[in-house]
C-alpha cells in the first residue's frame, strides 16, 4: 500500500527547506562581511553569528565551523561566477554567435564584473589568510577551470594547446585580482581590456 504525503505535511517540508536555505544564506553573507573585514584568522565564531542575528549552535549545524563556512563561502561564490557566466555565454549562442574567442570574452567580462562587485570578497580567497587545505581546493577548481576554457576555446588537445589554454586561464585569474584590488572602475575596465588583448595574441 501507497502511502499518501498530505498537502499540509508537503507545505510544512517546503517551509522548513525555505528556512534552512534562508538560514544558510544569511550565515554566508554574514561570514562574507566579516571574512573581508577581518580575515580568516582574526574572525571569530561570535562575529558570524552576530552579523547573522543568528547562534553559535546554529552555525555549527549548517556548516560546523569556521573552517567550514569559510570554504563553503568559497565554493558559493565560485558556483555563482560559473553560473553567471554560463549564462552569459549561453544567451551569446543563442543570439548566434559562434567565434570561440569572441565566446570566451563574453565570459570573462561576466567574471570580471562579478568580481568587481564582490571585490572585498575576491580578496579574502588570494591574500593567502584562509583555512588549511584551501590552498589544493583552489588549484583542484583551477584545474576544472582550465579544462572548461579548453572547450570554450575549441584549443588543440596537444601539449601546445593545454599550455596555451593554461596561460590564458591564469592571466584571467590574475586580471581578476587586479579588478579586486582596482580604486575604480575604470581601472577595473582597463584591466579587463588588457587582459582581452593578452588572450587574443595567444589565441589568433
Amino acid at each position: 500500500m501507497v502511502r499518501k504525503t498530505s498537502d499540509a505535511a508537503v507545505h510544512s517540508g517546503s517551509w522548513q527547506w525555505s528556512r534552512t536555505a534562508t538560514t544558510q544564506r544569511k550565515l554566508l553573507d554574514a561570514a562574507a562581511a566579516v571574512f573581508s573585514e577581518l580575515g580568516f584568522t582574526d574572525a571569530g565564531i561570535s562575529d558570524i553569528v552576530t552579523r547573522a542575528g543568528s547562534s553559535v549552535g546554529s552555525l555549527y549545524h549548517h556548516f560546523g565551523g569556521k573552517t567550514e563556512i569559510f570554504l563553503a563561502l568559497w565554493d558559493d561564490y565560485q558556483n555563482e561566477h560559473e553560473r553567471l557566466v554560463a549564462a552569459a555565454v549561453a544567451k551569446a549562442r543563442k543570439s548566434g554567435e559562434n567565434d570561440p574567442l569572441t565566446l570566451f570574452n563574453v565570459g570573462s567580462r561576466t567574471y570580471f564584473d562579478y568580481t568587481w562587485k564582490h571585490r572585498a570578497l575576491e580578496r579574502v580567497f588570494f591574500e593567502g589568510d584562509a583555512p588549511p587545505g584551501f590552498e589544493l581546493l583552489r588549484r583542484e577548481r583551477g584545474r576544472e577551470w582550465v579544462r572548461q576554457n579548453s572547450v570554450l576555446l575549441r584549443t588543440a588537445e596537444d601539449t601546445l594547446g593545454r599550455l596555451t589554454v593554461a596561460v590564458i586561464t591564469d592571466i584571467i585569474t590574475v586580471a581578476g585580482h587586479e579588478v579586486a584590488l582596482s580604486a575604480t572602475k575604470k581601472e577595473a575596465d582597463d584591466v579587463v581590456d588588457a587582459a582581452a588583448v593578452l588572450v587574443a595574441r595567444l589565441v589568433r
